[in-house]
């Protein structure tokens, strides 16, 4: 178990950038889980990590331990492929088995090790059986023992649920966030999938076209995003475009097409900043009342998702909000309706 550093790491593909001077500190014993979409470098930067791409510049330490241009097999990690990349020859405890070896590790002690990993991960029953006799969960179950066998510094996990469905998905992202916390092992877990980054991680790594965006806790990446592609890249978000009027400590008057609505707001922004208000959904409520960030238009559309409703209300001819509420409340398509929010569920960013 190490902490990890990653500094000025980039990698560029001929004239495409992949990765640009990416600073990070992951601590030790961290479940640090990289999203993003499809090419934005969350995968080539887990490659680097696991020593199957050279970087272009840069440095990656682990636990203070120069290792960028180490071979894999030198830097003591555990990886688990999106694919499982299980051997269809060989039996789970051989499958299991089969890093040890690599590592020379004497058969008197392999043994031992791989029945403790397979008691740990619910695998003795099976230990005698070849992947094509496996579920996807209990194949993954294998992949991850494979990696942790070896008492790993490090796990990486690149889109390791991807192959499963929705209902397992859920399943096994918090078995495997139970057993990552259980073992203390510092991981970097790469996905698309935003719900998935916000169920398991300590600290999200947001990256949009090969930048870093954002590197903070999933509360702080939904309720304080760093800019409008985070806000808008994580959930959904409501902006309406304003001027700051004054500031009275962490919270801004802002004067908008809708009237001057209060919101909190980073420390940079100063009367005369130009703003985006951004509110979430949920913070929207309806209210029959008139007072601080109240807004009135008619409903549109009405959208049943089971545990919400899922409004959109037009407050101008050219600005629609969405708006979540419980079910027991419901507003029909043509009303009248005024909602409100307060100033703490908002968030200025730099227009």
């Amino acid at each position: 178990m190490v902490d990890m550093k990653l500094e000025a790491l980039s990698k560029r593909f001929d004239e495409h950038t992949a990765v640009e001077s990416l600073d990070m500190d992951i601590r030790e014993g961290e479940m640090c889980v990289f999203v993003g979409p499809s090419g934005c470098g969350k995968t080539t930067t887990l490659r680097m990590i696991a020593g199957f791409e050279s970087p272009t510049g840069g440095e990656i330490r682990f636990g203070g331990r120069q290792i960028t241009h180490l071979v894999p097999e030198k830097r003591n990690i555990g990886l688990v492929f999106q694919n499982y990349a299980l051997f269809p020859h060989m039996k789970v405890a051989e499958n299991v088995s089969f890093g040890l070896e690599m590592r020379s590790v004497k058969k008197a002690e392999r043994a031992p090790r791989v029945d403790a990993i397979l008691e740990k991960m619910q695998l003795e029953s099976l230990r005698d059986r070849y992947p094509r006799q496996l579920s996807g969960g209990q194949q993954q179950r294998v992949a991850l023992a494979r990696a942790l066998v070896t008492n790993p510094d490090v796990l990486l996990l690149d889109e390791p649920l991807a192959n499963l469905d929705a209902k397992l998905r859920v399943e096994m992202r918090g078995y495997i966030r139970s057993l990552q916390q259980d073992l203390s092992i510092t991981t970097i877990f790469v996905t698309h999938d935003q719900g998935e980054a916000m169920a398991i991680a300590d600290r999200i790594a947001i990256m949009l076209d090969g930048v870093l965006q954002q590197f903070d806790s999933p509360e702080m990446i939904y309720r304080r995003p760093a800019n409008i592609k985070v806000a808008n890249f994580i959930g959904l978000t409501n902006v309406v475009a304003g001027r700051v009027l004054a500031r009275s400590g962490s919270t801004c008057s802002v004067a908008t097409e809708f009237g001057t609505l209060e919101s909190e707001a980073p420390d940079e922004l100063a009367p005369g900043s130009e703003v985006l208000v951004t509110i979430r959904p949920e913070s929207l409520s309806f209210t029959g009342q008139d007072g601080p960030n109240t807004l009135s238009g008619t409903v549109t559309a009405s959208t049943y998702l089971g545990n919400t409703l899922d409004y959109v209300v037009e407050v101008s001819p050219s600005h629609t909000l969405r708006i979540q509420s419980a079910p027991s409340e419901r507003h029909a398509v043509g009303e009248r309706v005024t909602v409100r929010f307060s100033a703490d569920e908002s968030w200025l960013i730099a227009a």
